[in-house]
């Protein structure tokens, strides 16, 4: 016999709201819910709730909120109509309790449902009653307080299965009790009462005055009350505050009181409720629980509350780390606490009088009370770095070249200029630090010349007794610090006292855009290596990072350029460099943009030159950039030790310093100047040459240890800097400089699905 196909049919409208009343209002309780939420939404500040026969016979919740218009009274208990939502992307920002219209409308399908109104500006009161969501008559005026008192009667009278499986009205009595103490609690400028038909006496009952700790006080009992410790933290990254209230280990029940709410909707969470009792574990006896009061505020926009018909479930995002985060703070609170402990004691030496259940407090030992101490720490959030740990290629400094992060150093032919227009390519003009010229040399003061002088054509930096740096709001005489080396050379045995307006401006910009998180991670971090001459990856606490060398190089010698301002050491060439000739340079570069619109390059090298002479005074007082009365460049500013910048990138230099820099005002003058001298001493690729782009020819003639010279300077001198002399600034954060590639925890869940 062949199967026939069922026929379908659309199913009658009263058996579409009874099965959809069936998911909302699933016992009395719920019922309760629902209108409660609408009592809080209404801004009420009394809600009454009056029982008979633990709900089944009559629900009565009465408040003394903003009330009902007697023009919605119509609709009221219709499904979807709602006063706090109007289009659907309004649940991306929903703050108030109800949002779909269907409590009242789903009660009014299986019970019969009485309406008592008034607003604020209305005359009189008005009663309506409803069957089926709809109105049963015109509401009818008469006498009544500002507010809402709804009357609920016979509920699942026409659902005769839900009925009788719902036959004990001690229980669903006592579910009401739950749900109306949990929301007294959480609103504790709310007065609260809930008694039985014919009850002088509520068996719940808070005032409007009362504090979240006498609300527990007068639901749970002293027991709990005198045990709590309040619990609260926030963090800005998850959008996520939570504030509460939780037992010491002190406390303990067989059944665990967990009263949690999100964004002050009653929900329940399993994954929460497991993880803080998994912090409990260690010190509650086995099998036992505690209390548990927690209230979540999360950003509108992570949380999806329609996810569950009786919106007892929410879910938001970033759940691991808030969860996380709490679990961490909550185990910090109770090790804290640990100034007393009880324990049940039970006397096993016979003869001595002693009762089974003495109670003996102990005085925990200091060790415990301290924070942090003892903090367990997992295996995922474990951190097996100290970024106090040296290298021993630290101590190892590279021979050749020790002091330039490139193959190539700048070197003169006698007085005749640059040979070819051109740099030589020196492999062993800069050879180990102890081979070069040491002077010491104050700003504005004669240069005293070494008593034995070197070979010509070498770069020699003049050293100066190191000190420790501060980063304040003005440029102050440093206190000498034998203890602690600092990186910079800039700070001369006398420190001038800088006052220019422009440039404490420039250092409070500096300041106030500084990012205290990103400071933290550069002065703790673990350096890990060099992906390239732009990008290093480095390690922070479980995270991994992937550095823009350039962009912080450069950052860093701006701010040593203007917080040093006036206080530099000099790197003197002992052989003149023609400034004509590093015009002429850079502008047969193809980056310098010339065309043959602009005039001929010697006249433009000639002009330059003229105009860089009419600054030599100021570039030398206040940037150590020393230029002879003949347009010879002779010295340039030490800004951090054993540190020389990229020399193939002097000629570019020297052009931007005549036409980038803003010479007409003062502070735009020194920023823009500051500005071009530090993309100067950045690491810049275009001037590394890799141990991968040289031909096995050039390896040999280079020496191994050249191909990674830069990579030494990188780790050791400039992430060094990076600790001590560098505030990163805001936009560090968004502009992909600095990001993350990996989280310990996040490649355990890898690890542990595979």
């Amino acid at each position: 016999m062949a199967l026939m196909a069922g026929v379908i049919r659309r199913l009658d409208e009263v058996v579409v709201n009874r099965i959809a009343a069936g998911e909302v209002i699933q016992r009395p309780a719920n019922a309760i819910k629902e209108m409660l939420e609408n009592c809080l939404d209404a801004k009420s500040t009394s809600i009454q709730v009056i029982v008979k026969e633990g709900g089944l016979k009559l629900i009565q919740i009465q408040d003394n909120g903003c009330g009902i218009r007697k023009e919605d009274l119509d609709i009221v208990c219709e499904r979807f109509t709602t006063s706090k939502l109007q289009k659907f992307e309004d649940l991306a920002s929903i703050s108030t309790y109800g949002f779909r219209g269907e409590a009242l409308a789903s009660i009014s399908h299986v019970a019969h449902v009485t309406v008592t109104t008034k607003t604020a500006d209305a005359k009189c009161a008005y009663r309506a009653s409803y069957c089926d969501g709809k109105l049963k008559a015109p509401p009818k005026p008469c006498a009544g307080n500002q507010g809402t008192q709804i009357t609920v009667e016979d509920l699942f009278y026409n659902v005769t299965t839900r009925r009788k499986a719902l036959k004990n009205p001690s229980e669903e009595y006592a579910k009401i009790l739950e749900v109306v103490s949990r929301y007294a609690i959480h609103n504790s400028g709310i007065s609260f009462s809930v008694k039985k038909q014919g009850d002088t006496v509520a068996d719940v009952r808070t005032l409007s005055n009362a504090t979240t700790v006498d609300n527990i006080r007068s639901i749970f009992g002293n027991a709990v009350s005198r045990e709590l410790i309040e619990v609260g933290c926030e963090d800005g990254k998850l959008a996520f505050k939570m504030k509460g209230y939780i037992t010491n280990a002190n406390y303990s029940v067989k059944k665990c009181m967990f009263l949690l709410f999100i964004n002050h909707r009653l929900v329940e969470s399993t994954a929460l409720r497991k993880a803080i009792e998994t912090v409990y574990a260690a010190y509650l006896p086995k099998s036992t629980h505690p209390f548990l009061y927690l209230s979540l505020e999360i950003a509108p926009q992570n949380v999806d509350v329609n996810v569950h018909p009786t919106k007892h479930e929410v879910h938001f995002l970033h759940e691991d780390s808030i969860l996380e985060c709490m679990q961490q703070h909550i185990e910090s609170k109770l090790l804290g606490s640990n100034s007393s402990r009880m324990y049940f004691t039970q006397t096993l030496i016979p003869g001595v009088e002693c009762s089974s259940t003495e109670v003996v407090k102990s005085v925990a030992s200091s060790s415990f009370t301290a924070k942090g101490t003892g903090d367990k720490v997992y295996a995922h959030q474990m951190v097996r770095t100290d970024s106090r740990d040296q290298k021993l290629d630290a101590f190892l400094q590279p021979i050749n070249k020790p002091l330039s992060t490139g193959h190539t150093a700048l070197t003169l032919d006698g007085g005749t200029g640059l040979s070819d227009g051109r740099f030589r390519q020196q492999d062993t003009e800069m050879e180990d630090l102890n081979d070069f010229d040491t002077m010491v040399a104050a700003p504005g003061d004669s240069v005293m010349t070494p008593e034995v002088q070197k070979e010509s054509g070498r770069l020699t930096p003049e050293t100066v007794p190191t000190r420790k740096r501060q980063w304040t709001g003005s440029d102050v005489e440093m206190e000498e610090d034998d203890t602690r080396k600092g990186m910079t050379a800039a700070c001369t045995p006398k420190r001038r006292i800088i006052n220019l307006t422009s440039v404490l401006t420039l250092q409070e910009e500096i300041s106030s855009q500084a990012h205290a998180s990103l400071q933290e991670m550069l002065r703790d971090h673990s350096f890990v290596g060099c992906v390239s001459p732009q990008w290093a990856l480095a390690q922070y606490q479980t995270k991994l990072y992937l550095l823009n060398t350039t962009q912080l190089s450069q950052e860093l010698f701006y701010q040593i350029l203007l917080y040093d301002f006036a206080n530099f050491g000099v790197l003197r060439l002992s052989e003149p460099a023609p400034l004509y000739d590093l015009a002429m340079l850079a502008l047969e570069d193809p980056e310098s943009g010339w065309t043959d619109d602009d005039g001929p390059k010697e006249g433009l090298a000639e002009y330059i030159v003229e105009f860089l002479k009419k600054k030599i005074e100021m570039l030398k007082d206040y940037f150590s950039l020393e230029i002879d009365e003949d347009g010879n460049l002779t010295g340039l500013p030490l800004l951090i030790d054993n540190y020389v910048p990229p020399l193939e990138g002097l000629p570019m230099f020297i052009l931007r310093l005549a036409t980038e820099v803003n010479w007409d005002e003062e502070k735009e003058c020194f920023e823009s100047l500051s500005k071009e001298c530090a993309m100067f001493y950045s690491i810049r690729k275009q001037y590394i040459v890799e141990e991968s782009d040289l031909t096995s020819q050039q390896t040999e003639e280079l020496g191994s240890g050249s191909s990674s010279s830069w990579k030494w300077t990188v780790e050791h001198i400039i992430y060094k800097a990076f600790r001590t002399h560098l505030l990163p600034p805001k936009h560090f954060t968004e502009d992909g400089n600095i990001l993350q590639l990996a989280n310990l925890p996040d490649l355990y869940k890898v690890f542990e699905r595979c």
